[in-house]
């Protein structure tokens, strides 16, 4: 039980990412260009991954402090509030009577509502698991496997906003923003590789 906030730590850096990997998936697969608030959404999305990564991070080197944890989840608190905000915003933009929304929906749900609940889910689980924290949060973490396993999510999340990165700019190519509704890797058109 004491080392519960580490383990979800982990999860929140394994998973924020995965989400993160999902929208690329239907990007690139289903050819759905994201539009800026779905960008500024996995922004946040890798904000809160980035918080939980604290507190791997200083896993990985055999102790957590208090005040790691508290960073760590303080940052990862406010990245999904605004991620939430923005979610909630996009979601409202398209929840007139007859708007079909932006994209296709992904099991009945379009992918900012549902990344709406995430990010209201990841809150309400940092809150529950920071009023036992007392319990949980433990100072010093094994080697093995906390280490190893917090190692290979943090190079996941590493990779992933790499990847995230070269896209955006492939998708904005070389103008200062992202148009609303985008439908190219404008990238290779700025460089005449395409026309």
């Amino acid at each position: 039980m004491g080392q519960l906030q580490y383990w979800l730590a982990v999860v929140f850096v394994v998973g924020w990412t995965g989400v993160i990997c999902g929208g690329l998936a239907v990007q690139f697969g289903d050819h759905e260009y994201p539009c800026p608030l779905c960008m500024v959404q996995r922004v946040f999305m890798a904000l809160a991954a980035l918080g939980a990564a604290v507190i791997v991070r200083k896993g990985t080197t055999g102790a957590v402090a208090a005040r790691d944890y508290a960073m760590g989840w303080g940052l990862a608190v406010v990245a999904c509030v605004a991620g939430g905000f923005t979610s909630w915003r996009q979601t409202m933009l398209h929840i007139l009577p007859g708007d079909r929304g932006y994209g296709e929906p992904v099991l009945g749900l379009h992918l900012y509502v549902w990344a709406w609940i995430l990010f209201v889910a990841a809150i309400a689980t940092v809150g529950a698991v920071l009023s036992f924290s007392h319990s949980t949060a433990a100072r010093t973490i094994p080697a093995t496997p906390h280490r190893l396993v917090g190692l290979i999510a943090l190079w996941f999340l590493g990779l992933v906003l790499a990847i995230n990165l070269v896209m955006i700019f492939l998708l904005e190519g070389f103008h200062w923003f992202l148009p609303d509704d985008p439908n190219r890797y404008q990238l290779f058109y700025d460089l005449h590789i395409l026309s």
